[in-house]
């Protein structure tokens, strides 16, 4: 590079886009507790109270019509700030989502929610990501689905984790783009969305790469698709998952509710699963 660009050096990086990186002979850390410190004052949550969850388990983010309507620019820029600390913060992933989807006209209901998610932070501003250095090299895959998550228009929400060994590599949280009838169709789309991803921007070929899935109808339809003539209404881009299986790319497997990691990235979850899931991500507190 230093042949094509003019360079200095500057030694080992320790920050980079709000990216707090700490390296060290165990593995690598990386937080952006400098940028929840610099939220937090700046929409006034330095002395509030801490939450235990992101998301509360009782009151779910709805439309609300009826209700109050809020500042939008000051929303909106509550949303943004949290949608940049998900590059190192999957825990917040689905919440943030979730308000996102109401910045047109705001109401105080979503606002209460946005300030839950930073009152979460209060209390969690040194989270972060670890990456060790001796793990094994192999994909592995987490989906799931939250079918007719939305109450406005009942489409499932996507969930979907990839881990390099036991470092997580990448994440996401997502409405599906059509009404899913059925529990199994919603869980089949967000396996097949995991899959396109599986390998997106990685020059290293794998495979026989496991997604584990929690609906083992949905993984059925990968390895039997003779006898079931019911999936025919399925878009046919998403039979790309089943196709990719056959061929020997990506193999299903079925894991329990209570093991699924994806879990935390399509619903609001209780403290005790909140917390567990995080430290099962790779997600800890970082000095």
């Amino acid at each position: 590079m230093s042949n094509k660009f003019e360079m200095s050096i500057m030694g080992e990086m320790s920050f980079f886009l709000g990216l707090q990186v700490k390296q060290s002979s165990d593995g690598i850390s990386i937080c952006q507790s400098k940028y929840v410190a610099e939220i937090l004052k700046k929409y006034s949550f330095t002395d509030c109270k801490a939450a235990h969850t992101p998301m509360s388990t009782a009151n779910k983010v709805t439309a609300d019509p009826m209700g109050s309507s809020v500042n939008p620019s000051n929303y909106r820029g509550m949303i943004g700030s949290l949608l940049y600390l998900t590059a190192s913060r999957p825990d917040i992933m689905f919440g943030t989502s979730m308000c996102a989807r109401y910045q047109a006209d705001p109401k105080e209901s979503h606002l209460a929610a946005v300030k839950r998610i930073f009152r979460y932070l209060k209390g969690t501003p040194s989270l972060g990501l670890w990456y060790p250095r001796d793990s094994v090299f192999d994909l592995v895959g987490y989906s799931d689905a939250y079918h007719a998550g939305c109450p406005i228009d009942r489409k499932s929400t996507s969930g979907g984790c990839q881990f390099l060994g036991h470092r997580l590599s990448s994440w996401s949280s997502k409405k599906q783009c059509s009404v899913a009838i059925s529990s199994t169709e919603s869980e089949y789309v967000a396996a097949d969305s995991l899959d396109q991803k599986s390998t997106a921007g990685l020059r290293i070929k794998f495979t026989n790469t496991p997604i584990f899935c929690d609906n083992t109808s949905a993984i059925s339809i990968t390895k039997n698709p003779v006898q079931h003539t019911k999936t025919k209404h399925i878009e046919i881009c998403y039979h790309f998952l089943r196709d990719n299986a056959e061929k020997g790319k990506i193999s299903i497997h079925f894991v329990p509710s209570p093991e699924q990691l994806a879990d935390i990235l399509t619903k609001a979850l209780d403290r005790a699963t909140t917390n567990r899931l995080i430290h099962e991500l790779g997600m800890i507190e970082i000095e």
